[in-house]
């Protein structure tokens, strides 16, 4: 039984699970490891079958539980020579993570049964990158930040059945909202920022396919967004196009912040 779990999703902390109680993956450690492992356990997920760590980028919401995960399991960390090249100089990592450092693959790279792909997207870390797991023949893809849906990524998702993408920002929300100008335009930028509700829809739209099954939002901003927002405008988007006519089986939820989502069967 293939399971997703989302342990925290947004800026208070991003970690990811996919796994099937033999083999598993985590993607990003952006919280303590105390707070996931009382929930492996619930859920009957030993930690000797977790195979590794996966990171998408270096800004902490996403590595700064890293040391607590390295320690505990003992889990090789797996990125990008270019990613693990700026772990290796980071604050929060570099006195450790030599021990635990695995380079992917240009390509493809397999971990214990798992295919993993990645593409590097646009944000402003020193490389952010999305990934494709696969698992016995089921595709996931997961892209937690990024400024724009590059058709690489668009390309990685269509091919997968459950597909995790961010829906950051409403619009109006951030336009109107506290932050200051220079925030609110790093969050907008293609290249440095993050993918508003109506990108994501968009992206989605060229993302569907007739074999896609689950649909997760992520990395929603407390503060320029709703779960409620998120989900309607990406639905409107699905509905437009009679992805839900063409399968009624398809899913889309917005999971939750700080707090986990799941467990979501993915294989039964």
């Amino acid at each position: 039984m293939l399971r997703f779990i989302s342990f925290s999703s947004g800026s208070c902390g991003n970690c990811y699970y996919i796994g099937d109680g033999q083999k598993g993956l985590f993607v990003d450690a952006g919280i303590s490891f105390k707070n996931v492992q009382p929930m492996l356990f619930k859920y009957g997920i030993n930690l000797d079958s977790i195979n590794a760590i996966l990171v998408t980028h270096d800004h902490l919401d996403h590595i700064k539980g890293l040391r607590s995960f390295a320690k505990k399991g003992h889990w090789p960390i797996y990125a990008p020579a270019k990613l693990h090249a700026a772990l290796a100089f980071h604050t929060f990592t570099k006195d450790f993570i030599s021990s635990y450092r695995r380079f992917l693959n240009e390509d493809v790279t397999e971990i214990a049964g798992f295919k993993v792909r990645w593409v590097e997207v646009p944000h402003d870390a020193t490389m952010t990158v999305a990934y494709q797991i696969e698992y016995d023949g089921y595709r996931f893809f997961i892209m937690t930040d990024t400024g724009q849906v590059i058709q690489e990524a668009i390309d990685l998702a269509s091919e997968s059945k459950t597909v995790v993408i961010e829906s950051n920002y409403d619009v109006e929300m951030l336009k109107n909202g506290p932050y200051d100008y220079l925030l609110k335009q790093r969050i907008l930028s293609s290249t440095n920022g993050h993918i508003s509700n109506d990108q994501c829809a968009e992206g989605l739209r060229q993302i569907w396919h007739d074999e896609l099954e689950h649909i997760f939002l992520c990395h929603r901003s407390d503060n320029n967004n709703t779960e409620e927002l998120a989900v309607e405008c990406n639905r409107k988007a699905l509905e437009e196009i009679e992805a839900f006519e063409k399968t009624p089986d398809l899913t889309i939820e917005c999971l939750k912040r700080n707090v986990l989502s799941g467990p979501y069967t993915l294989i039964g």
